[in-house]
């Protein structure tokens, strides 16, 4: 059975202005960085669909879905625009928005299909991962939220457990609420504190609430945390959740921000934990979800440097090549180094000078250490109160 990969040039129309940091072309310079290096077959891409407005109506109001067309057409005023959370510096109007949303809705929503109508066995959106959304409100560069809709597609036409893992360096907090109550989906963030970052969300304590409490984990993460320590919180959260949870399908977002190079955010892994991410990923859905395993895109802001390394590693995975390193294919270079605004990446891995010590090294491990012994120690709860 082939995996598939989920691409259109379209994807690009999602397209805030020429300096906004949310730029789609990240997505072309992935799908070309695999394209190029061989790793990717004519045979495993598909075309995405377009979400219709009955399936973005699954988590969003039709009245937001309304504003959101008439902001496309220039037809809305600029008071109305800013209680739905669009016009603003972080999500700009622009033309044909609803057709552009829609467009990597539905791509995420083709992935599913292709996953759970047994056609393939995972299946990977890069143009998906919009996690900040509300049901009446855009927020953080998203417009609807994707992965949202597509668990509640995948609730509604398979009836399936959802296990959604986070690991955008922002806390996927649209997500989060949009299942809060809901038993039958398990939300896991890892995330930079909210401290520091938007959306300010995110703490260990937001559990879930009624039928839904003890579904929703948050791992917040010290800012300038480093390999070592993000991926000690994700291996050891994520099979204890996993085990607890039992999913049916995972969907996992995979927002590329959480590396050094990223100008947003303050976490500074290499491109080390994008190898690692997607194996644990991959090894959870082996083991309880007969393989079934959705991926999306989200964040990622140095699109020449990171996201499309990054992003490659998870179709890597999903194919079991774990073999590559050095140099990145010669004609790829070639075709985006003097397009690119910063010296591109050349190698699959990050210079081991890439940045100075960290003074606090040691202090942040050991906030890291126990703020993943605060989220053990829920879970083991949890299980404590299935199990008896």
């Amino acid at each position: 059975m082939e995996n598939v990969f989920i691409y259109s040039d379209e994807f690009q129309d999602y397209h805030f202005s020429p300096d906004h940091p949310f730029n789609q072309l990240r997505v072309k310079l992935a799908f070309d960085l695999l394209n190029k290096g061989g790793f990717i077959r004519e045979s495993q891409i598909r075309p995405p669909r377009t979400a219709t407005d009955e399936e973005i109506a699954l988590i969003h109001d039709q009245e937001y879905i309304n504003a959101i067309k008439q902001a496309g057409e220039g037809k809305l005023d600029k008071q109305s625009a800013l209680q739905y959370g669009i016009g603003t510096e972080d999500t700009p109007i622009f033309a044909n928005m609803h057709e552009a949303s829609a467009l990597l809705v539905g791509g995420t929503l083709t992935a599913v299909d292709y996953v759970l109508e047994g056609k393939a066995e995972h299946a990977l959106n890069l143009g998906g991962g919009l996690h900040h959304s509300f049901k009446g409100k855009a927020s953080g560069f998203c417009i609807y939220n994707d992965s949202s809709i597509a668990i509640k597609y995948m609730q509604q036409k398979y009836g399936l457990r959802v296990m959604y893992i986070d690991t955008d360096a922002h806390h996927g907090d649209g997500v989060q609420w949009s299942f809060y109550d809901d038993p039958t989906v398990c939300t896991v963030s890892i995330h930079e504190t909210g401290r520091y970052l938007f959306p300010g969300t995110g703490a260990v304590n937001e559990r879930g609430q009624g039928a839904g409490y003890g579904y929703s984990f948050n791992v917040p993460l010290d800012a300038f945390t480093e390999d070592e320590s993000f991926l000690y919180a994700y291996r050891n959260v994520m099979h204890e959740i996993a085990a607890y949870f039992k999913p049916d399908v995972i969907l996992t977002q995979n927002g590329a921000d959480a590396h050094y190079y990223d100008p947003l955010t303050h976490l500074y892994s290499t491109i080390k934990i994008y190898k690692e991410i997607p194996k644990i990923a991959h090894e959870i859905a082996h083991q309880y979800c007969n393989g079934r395993w959705i991926a999306v895109g989200g964040g990622g802001y140095d699109i020449w440097r990171v996201v499309p390394r990054a992003w490659s590693l998870i179709w890597l995975e999903m194919n079991n090549i774990r073999d590559v390193s050095g140099m990145l294919p010669l004609d790829w270079i070639e075709e985006w180094k003097d397009k690119a605004v910063v010296p591109i990446a050349m190698k699959w891995e990050d210079p081991d000078d890439m940045y100075k010590p960290i003074p606090r090294k040691k202090e942040i491990e050991e906030k890291n250490y126990l703020t993943v012994a605060k989220s053990l120690h829920i879970i083991r709860n949890n299980m404590k109160n299935i199990i008896y």
